[in-house]
């Protein structure tokens, strides 16, 4: 071999070796030092009434850095914790050892501080909604949540979990650089491995869709981890871009994310924005698209393209670099590293039949996020579960809002009831068993969340709930599901004839509850275009009619050739009609909600 393939072997190499009893992966690079550590811990492995504690650390772990005149940071994923540092040789040493430094000993001082600094950091985050759908109000769902239990964490807490989660056993670190820092000494505690976070299900059936939100088309599908599905993702965003963009002029953006998960599948993920008059043209063309794939229809020269990309990607200067923290993730995994070479090799021998499978593992996987009062149901998609299979049995409590809805509370849980159009009865069932989290109140409101990501809210002043019942509730909850929040600044009116609160957080509490965070699986529907329609209609009409029942129940006693029997007939008639035209308006809006 000649000088310069050597070096160019070395530059493309990932070797192995071990610093201060720490897996180390090395690349070769010039320029500043890059290196991370990795630790097997992330919002996947907490529970929803403690989400936030992994945060937590990472934020008290990098404190002590202060203002540095080198880049460094650190992320809290689903399954893993990243500290990456790029400076000088001595800055990369020196950051490596005091985050480590931090972990062994966490600034308590500043809990209450990192507390408000990342409840702020909340507000301005969004939560994505397909992770709950997927997988309930648990391991990998959890990233759909608010961090609720930043709030309660106390320092004991925090630091077993540090001590716990945060070890040598659990860590991986990774340098690039002309070679590895000398007199790096981590210092971590002994700990062990720990297993990937079990992969829960929320949905009993797929594909699956459900509605939500007035953007575009968000889909994603579990497929095996591997190099066809890797230029599926790619091949799929040619063909959205051409369809939606290109072609038919109803997407600014359509676009795709592969995300391994470490556990020999992955996500691939697509999206394509819509404005509300083209959502329709949107949804059928992302339809079309994947049908199209998984039928296989799948161009040779898009294939190419991805590959060319792909390929691109592997043989640039700094690919082995790039590739260092997802090798981190794979080796605290378990999963097999492979090297540039064999990836290449893998990468030429893809043909559109592998692509084709792959399009058919996904089909039979996916989940769909249609734009609210629209369905995917056509397109042979199920409705993702907006309820439970059954209620419990116990005392009910019917709605002081006179709006149809019962909470019963039982021996095994709390559901809320309704009656549907056909006759049947619709509840919604958070038993205490699976309950994920219960929002506890000073004014006594409770909400109890199931692992399954369905809600119940359990409101003394709405639902006539007795002191007895309520300790009830509050025995049966285990403990650690608790999350006790601040005042809100607005509970729900008990008051007739107002409209319940059809969403978590319709009242503003200022707990972080608002918004996507939490959604009410077992709320009204959306409401649909016709409904919006018949809506308009029916309130032109119904107040045309009520103007005229008004002008002839004024004006119409007065007129000499109209008897007082037939004025009183004519103004009965006007006032029924109005009637009639106006309680299916009423209805509509008291059993759907806006999209």
């Amino acid at each position: 071999m000649n000088p310069q393939a050597a070096q160019a072997a070395q530059a493309a190499a990932v070797h192995l070796t071990e610093t201060d009893g720490i897996p180390t992966l090395f690349a070769h690079a010039a320029g500043p030092m890059r290196a991370g550590l990795v630790f097997r811990v992330g919002v996947a492995d907490e529970t929803l009434a403690r989400a936030g504690v992994t945060h937590l650390v990472e934020h008290l772990a990098l404190h002590r850095q202060g203002l540095a005149d080198y880049h460094y940071n650190g992320t809290t994923k689903a399954a893993f914790t990243h500290f990456h540092v790029e400076g000088a040789e001595h800055e990369v040493v020196a950051y490596l050892q005091g985050v480590c430094a931090s972990l062994a000993a966490l600034p308590m001082d500043r809990l209450e501080t990192e507390k408000e600094i990342l409840r702020t950091e909340e507000s301005r985050r969004e939560h994505p909604q397909l992770p709950l759908w997927r997988y309930g109000a648990q391991g990998r769902g959890l990233v759909s949540y608010p961090e609720w239990g930043v709030r309660s964490l106390g320092p004991q807490d925090v630091a077993d979990w540090a001590q716990t989660r945060f070890t040598r056993g659990n860590a991986v670190l990774w340098v690039a650089g002309e070679r590895l820092p000398a007199g790096l000494a981590l210092g971590l505690p002994a700990g062990p491995r720990r297993p990937l976070p079990v992969v829960t299900s929320a949905l009993p059936d797929t594909p699956a869709y459900f509605s939500d939100g007035t953007g575009g088309v968000l889909l994603d599908a579990v497929v095996t981890d591997g190099t066809a599905a890797r230029l599926y993702a790619g091949v799929l965003e040619r063909e959205l871009s051409r369809a939606l963009r290109q072609e038919g002029g109803y997407s600014y953006t359509a676009a795709t994310d592969y995300t391994p998960r470490r556990d020999g599948f992955a996500l691939v993920t697509a999206f394509a924005d819509a404005l509300p008059a083209k959502q329709d043209a949107v949804l059928g063309g992302f339809v079309d698209v994947l049908a199209a794939l998984q039928v296989g229809r799948i161009g040779q020269a898009d294939l190419d393209a991805a590959r060319t990309r792909a390929d691109g990607a592997l043989t640039a200067s700094d690919a082995a670099v790039r590739r260092l923290p997802g090798a981190a993730e794979d080796l605290l995994a378990g999963r097999p590293s492979r090297t540039l070479d064999e990836l290449r090799s893998e990468l030429w021998a893809v043909t559109p039949a592998h692509l084709h499978a792959v399009a058919v593992e996904a089909a039979g996987t996916a989940l769909m996020q249609v734009p609210g009062g629209h369905s995917a149901d056509w397109a042979g998609y199920t409705a993702a579960p907006t309820s439970s299979s059954y209620a419990v049995t116990g005392q009910r409590f019917a709605s002081r809002n006179r709006d149809g809805s019962t909470l019963v509370v039982g021996e095994e849980g709390v559901s809320v009831t309704e009656g549907a159009r056909d006759g049947t009865e619709r509840a919604a069932t958070v038993p205490y068993r699976a309950c994920a989290a219960m929002l506890s109140w000073p004014d006594g409101g409770r909400r109890l969340i199931g692992t399954d990501g369905l809600v119940v809210d359990v409101e003394p002043g709405l639902y006539g709930v007795d002191a007895h019942t309520m300790a009830v509730v509050e025995a049966a909850v285990p403990p650690a599901a608790v999350v006790r929040l601040p005042p809100r600044q607005r509970t729900p009116a008990p008051e007739p004839g107002t409209e319940r609160g059809t969403e978590p957080g319709a009242a503003s509490d200022g707990s972080g509850v608002n918004g996507a965070g939490s959604p009410q699986r077992g709320a009204p529907t959306r409401r649909t275009g016709r409904q919006t329609a018949a809506l308009v209609v029916l309130g032109l009409l119904g107040g045309l009619f009520g103007l005229l029942a008004l002008v002839f129940t004024v004006f119409g006693g007065g007129d000499p050739e109209t008897s007082t029997g037939e004025w009183v007939a004519i103004a009965g008639f006007l006032w029924g009609v109005t009637g009639l035209l106006a309680w299916p308006a009423v209805w509509i809006l008291r059993r759907t909600r806006r999209a």
